[in-house]
């Protein structure tokens, strides 16, 4: 094609080689006009004449610029880029302005002998290319603000985390703290007031013995306030003193049912139904006798709480699995209000006469002491109910004890 693109050279041949020549032309250039976005085409003869053009205007114009030469030295493609039209290109002549960029090609054709003897220059602007490129970027923008997002949400959690898990670590440690000082304040306690304690009740039953009518009233007050007291210090020595004792594996099931056994009589007196349901049970890791103890404390407040009669329903449950077993005690007695819900598990609470507030806190350390948790709901009038939350023991996964049974007292 580089021999018949000039029409300049058709007198050379005869007419109907001339006609054949213009034919290949018209074919040629016609698919060059329709190159995919394309703003302008433009044919160079050697001598830099545009012989034919896209924009009939520049035909016949002599074109002189660094590129051009540097295609016609070389014999090979040379591409520019523009960000605007004009830059002294007296070619930059489009039917429409450019978007964004253009595109120059120059692309040299060669002849029979392999020298160049045309040059075909086209202007491109790359609507395909700047979508991608859009596309790219939008893509980019978007990433960057999941992957900033997440980042920030990431390093949220983790802020969170340590910030709970130092603000348990401090609660701990106050709990700690005081736990110190509730000990070294009952044991002082226990060698001030045990003594004493122990002279007035001798004293007041010595006074009984010697009386020679029936004994006034106030001695037998006295007697029991001060098994009262006694009582209180206790109390106090047990739940001060550290939690000892190795991990081991129980049957919450069994130890439920002892539990409530060696109740059976104040149930009976204070005419208590009791519902053992037993849905499924497996060994769990905690400590027989702190078990044994836990589950007196809440079974005593239960029968407290139902000083005119009621239902005592006990549940055994295994959840998440097999993972977890649920122990969960509920009553039907007066229940608590809103407020005394929330401070159940505080030191030294307790709505009942007489009490010291340090059974549902005994509770909880033991139950945390072995990997457990503790809930507690309740309503007035209509309840209470105590979920006792065990981790099952690995050694039981495998053979776990799948039973259904319902007890009734």
């Amino acid at each position: 094609m580089a021999d018949v693109v000039d029409p300049r050279n058709d007198n050379k041949f005869l007419p109907v080689v001339a006609e054949e020549r213009q034919r290949a032309r018209s074919e040629f250039f016609d698919h060059i006009s329709n190159l995919p976005d394309s703003l302008l085409a433009n044919i160079y003869a050697l001598d830099q004449v545009i012989v034919w053009s896209s924009n009939a205007e520049l035909i016949g114009k002599t074109i002189d610029n660094e590129d051009i030469n540097k295609a016609f030295a070389t014999r090979e493609s040379v591409v520019s880029s523009y960000s605007h039209m004009g830059d002294g290109h007296l070619e930059h002549q489009f039917p429409h302005t450019p978007n964004e960029f253009f595109i120059e090609n120059y692309v040299p054709m060669l002849g029979k002998d392999g020298s160049v003897a045309a040059m075909v220059e086209i202007y491109k602007e790359p609507k395909d290319l700047i979508s991608r490129m859009q596309r790219g970027y939008r893509v980019i923008w978007i990433s960057t603000a999941i992957g900033g997002a997440l980042l920030y949400f990431g390093l949220f959690w983790i802020v969170r985390r340590a910030a709970t898990l130092l603000e348990s670590q401090q609660q701990q440690l106050i709990s700690n703290e005081s736990f110190v000082a509730l000990g070294e304040m009952s044991s002082a306690l226990a060698h001030s007031l045990r003594n004493p304690l122990a002279t007035i009740r001798s004293s007041a039953e010595l006074a009984q013995e010697m009386s020679d009518s029936k004994p006034p009233r106030h001695l037998a007050d006295i007697i029991g306030q001060v098994d009262r007291m006694t009582n209180w210090v206790r109390d106090l020595l047990i739940s001060s003193r550290p939690l000892s004792g190795e991990i081991e594996v129980v049957d919450p099931a069994a130890v439920l049912k002892d539990c409530i056994g060696s109740f059976e009589l104040q149930l009976r007196q204070a005419n208590i139904q009791v519902d053992i349901i037993i849905e499924s049970s497996v060994n769990v890791v905690s400590h027989r006798m702190m078990l044994r103890q836990v589950l007196n404390s809440l079974i005593s407040n239960a029968i407290e709480a139902m000083l005119r009669g009621g239902t005592l329903q006990a549940r055994v449950e295994v959840v998440e699995m097999g993972k977890r077993l649920m122990l969960t005690i509920s009553d039907s007695g007066k229940g608590m209000s809103r407020q005394q819900e929330m401070m159940a598990f505080k030191l030294f609470y307790t709505t009942k006469q007489g009490g010291l507030g340090v059974g549902l806190v005994m509770a909880k350390r033991i139950m945390e002491r072995f990997g457990g948790k503790i809930a507690l709901s309740s309503k007035e009038h209509q309840g209470t109910t105590v979920v006792l939350d065990f981790k099952v023991a690995p050694q039981s996964l495998l053979h776990p004890v799948r039973r259904v049974e319902a007890t009734t007292v």
